[in-house]
């Protein structure tokens, strides 16, 4: 009976790969507030994602994102997401890092690397003008 249960959850595990991944999540940290990014798994974020810690230093554009150069280009698959809403978290170009805290529609291609799970204060935290900002693994 042992054998068969144990069989039987491998078999789920091996028709839904997706299920038995865990999600990839970062830190987002500002003004002494923290935010949780849930990350799209692609070969974009895990190239991001071996970069850090960043600490970057992210100006403000249209009062409704901030955005931080990179330095070097990470690879990319943009398309025009048409509306960004407040929380996404994207690349435009290949090495200019968007955090979006207004929702608006937009006419621009980004890659798209993830959204935070609750975007509730990122504005506030945010604030005007330009800010440091961290962004760490989720410990």
């Amino acid at each position: 009976m042992r054998a068969l249960i144990i069989a039987a959850l491998l078999l789920m595990s091996a028709a839904c790969p997706a299920a038995a991944a865990e999600k990839l999540t970062i830190t987002v940290t500002v003004a002494g507030k923290s935010f949780t990014i849930v990350l799209d798994d692609s070969v974009t974020t895990r190239a991001l994602t071996a970069r850090l810690p960043l600490e970057l230093r992210m100006s403000d554009l249209n009062g409704n994102e901030k955005y931080a150069a990179l330095g070097a280009p990470l690879p990319t698959r943009s398309e025009r997401p048409g509306q960004i809403r407040a929380g996404d978290f994207m690349l435009f170009g290949d090495d200019c890092l968007v955090l979006f805290y207004e929702t608006f529609p937009s006419a621009y291609s980004y890659t798209h690397l993830g959204r935070a799970d609750d975007p509730e204060g990122l504005s506030q935290a945010l604030g005007d003008g330009d800010v440091t900002v961290l962004f760490e693994r989720k410990r």
